[in-house]
């Protein structure tokens, strides 16, 4: 079951707390998320003292603190952002790996032709950390996770599952995250949703605040990049050219 992946006949390579505190850290992200997509302006009188409100319990950074240079990578003549907000058996992940090897094989197009733009948001967000962190804080015991080939449940990060540990066929290994991020590909993560595993560190660990944040940051995938929401990142990507997919 590939949930339309068209994966059969893929080459082995191709080169490439309390009440409070959930709606705080829940909640919050989610009513921030709506309202930087503009889903509710039309009907909900929001002022900035309720944005304010919101985003009080939240680490403040400025836009110099977010990395924005990733636009410079953005050079292909054929251009695309993988929006991934769901964990969906690591799919979305996998989608951006695979559009770029069919258009080397379609369109005959060369390795630098093609830009892919990945963007973890939402619950995505867990796809943007290591094993450890998945092991250590129970990534999978707060999500549905399954195995992308066999739809077993797993507590393995989807995205990152690899041949040499008897998790996937080699064919699957070069769709993995990791790989997708060494071979100079652009990975994107949303700061609103990355407050979930924030509050995993700070339920297991007892800590809060920067120290939490410090500890979830250690946890991310080198080569993942923050961006001040999701939303923000897949439009900015647009901005510069990507063509838009919804792909999970």
């Amino acid at each position: 079951m590939t949930h339309g992946l068209e994966l059969s006949g893929a080459p082995a390579s191709f080169g490439l707390a309390s009440n409070t505190e959930r709606f705080m850290s829940q909640d919050r992200r989610e009513f921030l998320e709506r309202i930087t997509a503009g889903a509710m302006l039309a009907s909900f009188p929001v002022s900035i003292d309720v944005l304010s409100a919101f985003r009080a319990g939240a680490p403040r950074s400025s836009a110099e603190e977010f990395d924005l240079t990733w636009v410079n990578r953005v050079t292909g003549k054929y251009r695309a952002v993988f929006d991934v907000p769901e964990i969906d058996s690591g799919y979305g992940v996998w989608r951006a790996s695979l559009w770029v090897k069919q258009y080397m094989e379609t369109l005959k197009a060369g390795p630098r032709d093609c830009t892919p733009v990945l963007v973890l948001r939402h619950k995505g967000i867990a796809l943007a950390m290591k094993q450890s962190f998945w092991d250590k804080y129970g990534v999978a015991k707060e999500n549905t996770v399954t195995h992308p080939i066999t739809q077993q449940g797993t507590d393995r990060n989807p995205a990152l599952l690899a041949s040499s540990r008897n998790e996937v066929p080699a064919d699957f290994d070069e769709v993995a995250l990791d790989r997708y991020i060494a071979r100079g590909s652009i990975a994107l993560a949303c700061n609103l949703a990355f407050d979930d595993m924030i509050e995993l560190v700070s339920k297991k660990d007892g800590t809060s605040g920067d120290a939490s944040r410090k500890t979830a940051l250690d946890g991310l995938l080198p080569g993942v990049i923050l961006q001040p929401s999701g939303v923000f990142a897949a439009i900015h990507a647009q901005d510069v050219g990507c063509k838009y997919i919804r792909a999970s």
